[in-house]
């Protein structure tokens, strides 16, 4: 079951932040001092938001190596946003320059 979460949340990294917040309450109210900043972080940067919830550790935060995997995320978050753009160019009546 937790390999099927793994490929689940590596395809559907927003679907997989929402099933954790529903199930797990408590480890994203651990990580988060408020609601907002896990509902932006669904919105906009789901992979990053996913990696804080499953490296925070309560009580110590995040440690050394932990901070590698949520700047990797930041990057995968990023080339969605720039893929997201590059597919956008690509519609029909779209502006070109």
């Amino acid at each position: 079951m937790g390999c099927l979460f793994a490929i689940f949340a590596g395809l559907f990294p927003r679907l997989a932040v929402f099933i954790i917040w529903v199930a797990r309450p408590n480890l994203v109210s651990s990580a988060f001092d408020t609601w907002i900043w896990p509902l932006l972080g669904l919105i906009f940067l789901p992979f990053t938001t996913l990696m804080y919830i499953v490296l925070y550790v309560p009580g110590a935060g995040l440690r050394g190596g932990d901070w590698f995997w949520i700047a990797l995320a930041v990057v995968l978050d990023l080339f969605h946003w720039a893929g997201t753009v590059g597919q956008r160019r690509m519609l029909p009546g779209y502006p070109q320059r």
